[in-house]
């Protein structure tokens, strides 16, 4: 039911480089904050150093998903994993903070140019019927890989008595694997579509204009993109600004040693794992809005937990259903982004990366402005915030997802005017961003 359908080697090679990848990156999320700390950085030296990443990825996403538009997104995808693999060997040999800060940056293009690529890449391969399930599995296995990251490399820095160079070598390695698995199984997307077009596909891939004609489909275009970067902003600022905090209102709030704290995190790893492809199979059959509902109504519900029930179950409890809402927003936030590149094929990449923005922004405002909240109103004005901003959300993704048939109505458009305006809506919402409104969806 939530397989990958027919084994789709692409699909197989993306989520393995997903796997993979995060793996590496896990060890090195663990790993370089103590080795940062061991060079002699202040705990203000070292946040900085952590959200290097974010802030380059939020600055070079659009321009690194037009590069890789222009170049191939296979093409960007094998650049950015080349990239990334150098950052491990790099931090092997880096003995200076100016050093880290630099790699970091690295680390950011990187990530700018390879997120905006593979979600692209898992668009094209995957069946539009079954896209949320496509990106479930491809999350699934991030965010499992991401867990186990950290617990390697906590084994790992005992087993090397904090030989941190061999644990950086170790991470280049795992990080070189991805590479012949996208080079030798993933084609690029031009090769898909021209096989679609040989064999008359009825999935809309032929059906779909390379270019889009006239300024008023450019501004159609757009008006879709940007909504969807606001919904993304709105999601992960509600999400980040207590994520990041959890360690320390787990053991200082509720009164939980550091390693139920971190009991918590490996349950969490596991109710992902179950979370991630299964509301990805409810967002290819029942449409987006449940999944994007379940993730706001998460936050909410996880908040008045922590604020309700402040103990060890409250923060348990509450814990577990925010990342099971994080794990199955996720499969249907790709979707959705494949929905609406969908419309213009040819600059899938760089509309990925200016949608990603959002999500990215979130994640670096989020931690900030909880710091904020935190310190001017307490815990309870920071949860009290966060139900709001989730119930703003909410409003927002109705407003963003449930009212694009009647503003068409609105607007008096004929059933086939242009390809972005003759794109049916619920079908776009079901995932079948494909369909032309000239052809009856039944």
């Amino acid at each position: 039911m939530m397989r990958l359908k027919n084994t789709n080697p692409a699909l197989l090679a993306l989520v393995a480089e997903g796997f993979i990848m995060r793996l590496g990156f896990g060890i090195i999320t663990f790993a370089l904050p103590l080795y940062a700390r061991r060079l002699g950085l202040s705990l203000a030296e070292t946040g900085a150093l952590v959200a290097v990443t974010g802030i380059v990825k939020v600055a070079l996403k659009p321009a690194a998903g037009w590069l890789a538009d222009r170049v191939g997104t296979k093409r960007g995808l094998v650049a950015a994993l080349g990239l990334r693999s150098l950052v491990s060997f790099l931090f092997a040999f880096s003995s200076a903070p100016w050093q880290l800060y630099t790699i970091r940056s690295v680390h950011g293009l990187s990530t700018s140019v390879r997120d905006p690529a593979v979600n692209a890449l898992i668009a094209e391969n995957g069946d539009e019927k079954a896209m949320g399930s496509a990106f479930a599995w491809y999350f699934t296995a991030k965010s499992l890989a991401n867990s186990l990251g950290k617990a390697v490399a906590g084994a790992l820095l005992t087993l090397t008595a904090s030989n941190f160079t061999a644990v950086f070598l170790l991470t280049w390695g795992i990080s070189s694997l991805t590479l012949p698995a996208v080079m030798l199984f993933v084609p690029g997307p031009n090769r898909k579509r021209e096989v679609a077009e040989q064999h008359g596909d009825e999935s809309g891939v032929a059906a779909v204009p390379e270019r889009l004609g006239g300024q008023g489909e450019h501004r159609s275009l757009s008006a879709r993109v940007v909504p969807v970067v606001g919904l993304g902003f709105l999601i992960s600022v509600t999400a980040s600004m207590i994520d990041r905090f959890y360690p320390i209102l787990a053991t200082e709030y509720a009164g939980m040693t550091e390693a139920q704290a971190g009991v918590v995190y490996l349950a969490s790893s596991v109710v992902s794992l179950v979370a991630g492809p299964f509301i990805g199979w409810v967002s290819d059959r029942f449409g987006r809005k449940p999944a994007v509902a379940l993730r706001s109504a998460a936050n909410a519900g996880s908040s008045l937990l922590y604020m309700l029930v402040p103990n060890n179950v409250g923060f348990t409890v509450g814990k577990l259903l925010d990342d099971g809402g994080k794990a199955g927003f996720r499969p249907a936030w790709g979707a959705l982004k494949a929905d609406v590149t969908s419309l213009n094929r040819r600059q899938r990449a760089q509309m990925m990366g200016w949608m990603d923005i959002g999500d990215d922004a979130g994640d670096v405002v989020g931690p900030v402005g909880g710091g904020l909240l935190w310190d001017a109103w307490g815990i309870v004005g920071l949860l009290v915030t966060r139900i709001v901003l989730a119930c703003v959300t909410e409003a927002y993704a109705a407003a963003v997802m449930w009212r694009r048939r009647g503003e068409r109505r609105a607007a008096g458009r004929p059933a086939v005017v242009s390809p972005v305006a003759s794109v049916d809506s619920d079908a776009i919402d079901r995932g079948g961003a494909g369909r032309l409104a000239g052809r009856d969806p039944g």
